[in-house]
């Protein structure tokens, strides 16, 4: 067969390794493919910079739109909605095969994307936009086709991990452990897609789409972030023996009418101190996916990265290249169960609540008596002496904490929001919810 052409939008830290890998390796990829692949070009808005790469300078272009127009593969790694979205749209118009890294795209606007495919009976590959080098989004794609996903639960971004767990081991401060994520690469100067949970709620988006059979956008998932985690959580976490990680959790549920329906979420929580999550260190990922046949598969590896990135980007070119050389094609959007989405207050969960209270008799049972009227009913509590405040209030305090059975988090939310009236809490401190138990 004549070359494959391969054209490369973006050429920052990811997309410099994957020219760098279709360079090296070519003649190897080429047996691996069964055809050379051929770089035809690198869109970049800057084409003199110096970037370290030992390819043709002229291969670089600021003219992303002729690009696309003659090349049978283009690997998108811009990121970002425009221009990306139009320039794959672009692509596939043109019968090139797509291989992107882009979450928020696929999270924000994948419909049109798989469409578009479809349409002019094209690939589209997106292996690297969650998890990176872990083969996460393949195995629900394609191994699991058979199956019934139940459940996806897992650390989806790196980031957030590293923050979390040198808060846990070390005990600094929130601010503290970003600033040193920072400075090791594992957050953007600005970290906010990362802390503040839109990163991990568009993988989450992309995730439950694919097990799911339902499409689930970025604007469907619940998302918190871990900015107002503290070190206090972590100690009360400790304490139950139990750590605090940033979640994406995907579930297929069922309500009382027996109506299935699907639930997305991404918040931090807490986890037992012996569920296999709570030992994922530093900025690695780790994913579990529960089938109905398959039972629990754990997915484990590093989740970000230039390197981890780009290997699962290649991994993508070399399956539509072959795909090409076939003449056959991957598969599509899957999305015949359109399954409802179930908002986060419909969601079954487990609070743990910290509370200053008066240290009294009566405290308790009024405390007591507001879970009560709200239907959720309490696992455990503990009561401790509370921390110095000044000026010290009139009365003694004692700090309280309470851990729930599992209710509907709208009953859990409207118990804190009664907590927070009574006379006798000085301050709900702490809010946090509790998983994995199950």
């Amino acid at each position: 067969m004549e070359p494959l052409k391969v054209a490369l939008l973006g050429c920052g830290v990811v997309g410099t390794e994957v020219a760098r890998l279709l360079t090296t390796h070519a003649d190897e990829l080429a047996r691996r493919v069964g055809t050379p692949l051929d770089l035809v070009g690198i869109a970049v808005r800057r084409p003199n910079r110096d970037r370290g790469l030992a390819v043709d300078p002229a291969l670089f272009t600021t003219d992303a739109n002729d690009l696309v127009k003659r090349a049978d593969i283009v690997v998108e790694t811009i990121g970002g909605i425009e221009p990306a979205r139009t320039l794959i749209l672009e692509a596939m118009e043109q019968g090139a095969g797509v291989v992107t890294a882009n979450k928020a795209l696929l999270a924000e606007d994948g419909p049109t994307l798989y469409e578009a495919a479809e349409r002019n009976r094209v690939d589209l590959y997106y292996e690297a936009a969650v998890a990176a080098a872990i083969p996460l989004v393949r195995p629900l794609r394609e191994s699991l086709a058979g199956d019934r996903v139940l459940r996806v639960l897992g650390i989806v971004n790196g980031t957030t991990n590293y923050v979390l767990d040198k808060m846990r081991s070390t005990g600094m401060g929130f601010a503290e452990a970003v600033a040193q994520a920072q400075a090791l690469g594992y957050a953007e100067a600005d970290p906010t897609a990362d802390v503040e949970g839109f990163d991990a709620a568009a993988k989450a988006a992309i995730l439950a789409s694919i097990a799911f059979h339902t499409r689930v956008g970025a604007n469907d998932v619940h998302r918190e972030g871990i900015t107002g985690v503290t070190a206090g959580d972590i100690v009360s976490a400790e304490a139950m023996g139990a750590v605090v990680k940033l979640l994406a959790i995907c579930e297929r549920t069922r309500d009382a009418d027996g109506v299935e329906g699907v639930s997305v979420r991404v918040h931090p929580a807490m986890i037992p101190g012996d569920h296999p999550l709570a030992g994922v260190r530093e900025a690695y990922n780790a994913v579990f996916v529960e089938a109905e046949a398959a039972g629990e598969i754990m997915f484990y590896g590093r989740g970000a990265g230039g390197q981890p990135t780009s290997s699962a980007v290649l991994g993508d070119v070399i399956t539509v290249a072959r795909n090409r050389v076939s003449g056959g094609r991957g598969p599509g959007e899957s999305a015949y169960a359109d399954l409802p989405i179930k908002t986060m207050g419909e969601v079954p969960t487990r609070y743990h609540i910290s509370l200053d209270v008066e240290d009294r008799p009566g405290v308790l049972a009024q405390v007591a008596r507001v879970f009560a009227e709200h239907g959720v009913s309490i696992e455990t509590v503990r009561q401790q002496q509370s921390p110095v405040r000044e000026p010290m209030p009139p009365t003694a305090r004692a700090a309280l904490v309470v851990v729930t059975h599992t209710a509907p988090d709208a009953a859990l939310a409207a118990t804190v929001e009664a907590l927070a009236e009574l006379d006798v809490v000085d301050a709900v401190t702490s809010v946090m919810r509790v998983e994995g138990e199950n």
